[in-house]
């Protein structure tokens, strides 16, 4: 493979020169084809699955992770590139639209008036500690973005950082050999390298993905500057799940052990780990301990992430234990690596202290809520802030329609007889939700229609057609789907 050297900036100077080294490779690339682009995302992929081996042994020594779980991750990330590969070649994320002039529309004589979306420039993105591949050096904001046909600038995470600079030399030689500009890819490091990159004027939008706390303060940061940039921010989420009597009377067993191989999964350091259970009140504290505890016992355990996260972990679980009418149903263990907690608490006394339905425990603890009445579960729900998700177990007959209409309101996605934890990479995939899961709830960060949160649109008026972007002339070049007169036109070969 073409041999390259990958920036790494370390001090605001240096982020500086990437910043301007990363406008320029933007520039060149402005008036490229959806084919070109896309075959850069191709490459991309094909220089991971030709690195795998080397990647996952590197990402294991790094995070404590299970190189089963690795692999599948690394798959994950180089078949997202392929599927935005194909959502470029087609045209759907430039939302190509023209409208002809037309002398009788119904408002009066309309111009030629026509849209397309356009890259914002560079973009910082911010890797995340839990997943090495998939929201880090080329997960999903940096796919995403270099599919807008932006640049990016990586901040790495110091949880896997000798992964990302393999990564990052990995994907600057795959974008060399693919013959992309210099400097269209690049890595950060550190603490004043990382705020530089969002104060730089040439950085456009910044994707994050981490901590509430974190991301909030990069976010006000973000918007701060004297021209604020989108913050694209993931932060902090419980996804509660919701059972209903009749699936419970019909199915307790099956909906506990599927509930604990859900927050536990990955030490329950998913961020759309289940951390709420909603349970009818016929369910004994027997029943609930005896099931789950058989469960847990299954459940293979290893280290946290970082010591960060381990410290963080046994203080936020510690608080949420604290808080007053919440018991130990399984108390767990405070050992390095941690055994499974299962805190228990009615839902008369949430109600009246809903503390515990907005305190997030990231690591392998959740909190188990008895209900009375089925009636009380939409205003429990209407007490939860923003949410990735939200899980209704429900059979037939089980009255679901207030709540799913509640939940609606308050997370991304909500599941049915199923579990949060599992996100694939679709057409129709949100992986988002009102704040704090997100600081954009209009956007995702999974899925082909994140590509979008780094493009804006453009309007072209009355403008002659051999001056237009390629994707809006008249005999549609790049053969790519667009909306003309209102109606939909597939896309077809180039021109």
């Amino acid at each position: 493979m073409h041999m390259t050297t990958l920036t790494i900036a370390t001090t605001p100077e240096q982020v500086d020169q990437a910043a301007r080294e990363a406008h320029a490779a933007f520039l060149t690339i402005a008036d490229e084809s959806p084919a070109t682009r896309a075959a850069r995302l191709n490459a991309i992929a094909d220089a991971l699955r030709a690195n795998a081996d080397e990647l996952v042994a590197l990402a294991a020594a790094d995070t404590n992770l299970a190189e089963a779980r690795l692999q599948g991750e690394l798959r994950r990330s180089a078949f997202q590139l392929d599927l935005f590969a194909d959502e470029v070649r087609t045209g759907i994320a430039f939302d190509a639209t023209v409208d002809h002039a037309d002398p009788d529309w119904g408002m009066g004589p309309r111009p030629d008036i026509r849209r397309v979306n356009v890259p914002l420039g560079v973009v910082g993105v911010f890797g995340a500690s839990n997943f090495p591949f998939a929201f880090s050096v080329m997960g999903g904001d940096s796919a995403s973005a270099l599919a807008a046909g932006c640049a990016v600038l990586h901040k790495c995470h110091s949880g896997h950082q000798k992964l990302a600079v393999r990564t990052g030399e990995i994907v600057a030689e795959a974008l060399a050999e693919a013959g992309a500009p210099s400097g269209l890819f690049a890595l950060v490091d550190g603490r004043s390298a990382a705020e530089a990159l969002v104060d730089h004027p040439l950085v456009k939008a910044i994707g994050f993905t981490g901590s509430t706390a974190g991301g909030r303060a990069l976010f006000n940061r973000a918007s701060a500057r004297p021209v604020p940039i989108p913050f694209y921010g993931e932060l902090g989420s419980i996804n509660p799940v919701f059972v209903l009597p009749k699936a419970w009377n019909a199915r307790a067993e099956e909906i506990l052990t599927g509930y604990a191989e859900s927050f536990t999964a990955g030490m329950g350091q998913f961020c759309t780990k289940p951390g709420l259970l909603f349970v009818p009140a016929s369910a004994s504290e027997e029943q609930l301990l005896s099931t789950l505890d058989a469960a847990l016992k299954k459940v293979p355990l290893t280290k946290l992430l970082t010591p960060g996260l381990r410290e963080s972990f046994g203080k936020a679980r510690g608080e949420v234990a604290s808080i007053d009418g919440v018991q130990a149903l399984v108390p767990g263990s405070d050992d390095e690596v941690p055994a499974p907690t299962v805190l228990l608490v009615d839902a008369r006394t949430v109600a009246s202290d809903p503390e515990v339905l907005h305190r997030e425990m990231f690591g392998p603890a959740t909190v188990v809520v008895r209900y009375n009445d089925v009636a009380d579960l939409p205003a429990l729900a209407a007490q939860m802030e923003g949410q990735l998700t939200a899980t209704v177990q429900a059979d037939d007959g089980d009255p679901s329609g207030e709540l799913l209409s509640t939940l609606t309101g308050i997370a991304g996605r909500v599941l049915w007889n199923g579990w949060p934890t599992g996100v694939t990479v679709s057409y129709a995939q949100h992986h988002g939700g009102p704040y704090p899961a997100t600081t954009a709830p209009g956007t995702t960060s999974v899925g082909t229609a994140a590509i979008r949160r780094f493009m804006r649109p453009v309007a072209y008026q009355n403008v002659p057609d051999p001056v237009l972007p390629p994707a809006l002339q008249e005999a549609n070049p790049w053969g790519i789907a667009r909306r003309v007169d209102g109606s939909l036109e597939p896309a077809g070969e180039p021109r």
